[in-house]
């Protein structure tokens, strides 16, 4: 029905459009961060380099979401049931949701450790640790968003 793939690729759009927000965002975050400590620091532009790219991650979740639903699962079709597509719906809010804010929340930590590199310290290593914590909850997300498609195939 029709109506069921509607609602399926509002669930798409979702994650494609709040994991993609939530790594602009994050990305520049960190880049303002980035602009204001290479002026204090030189040779450390490599490091805030690898910190802004961080957040941009997510964006790659969703569009992975994305793929899962429309090639491997193969659910994206006029057929789609409507429990299929609330789930494809349910999976991008999920992913679509927590990719934005671990993205956001992940340039704040990247952010941080740009500001305290640029004033001297070497913080890189810890920063690069802490960062993952954000992005763990992004890869959860996508876990469970393969979940949801698997079961309903």
């Amino acid at each position: 029905m029709e109506t069921n793939l509607f609602i399926a690729y509002i669930g798409i759009a979702i994650m494609l459009a709040l994991t993609g927000i939530g790594s602009a965002y994050g990305v520049t975050i960190v880049g303002n961060a980035a602009i204001g400590a290479a002026k204090k620091v030189d040779g450390k532009f490599g490091n805030f380099l690898v910190l802004t790219a961080l957040p941009g991650t997510q964006g790659l979740y969703g569009f992975a979401g994305y793929f899962m639903f429309q090639n491997i699962f193969n659910v994206l079709t006029p057929e789609i049931t409507f429990f299929q597509a609330m789930a494809t719906l349910a999976a991008g809010l999920t992913l679509g949701f927590v990719g934005l804010l671990s993205a956001i929340r992940q340039g704040q930590v990247c952010a941080n450790g740009v500001v305290s590199i640029g004033q001297g310290h070497d913080a890189f290593g810890n920063t690069l640790i802490l960062a993952v914590f954000p992005e763990l909850y992004a890869i959860v997300a996508l876990a469970a968003t393969f979940l949801i498609g698997s079961a309903i195939v």
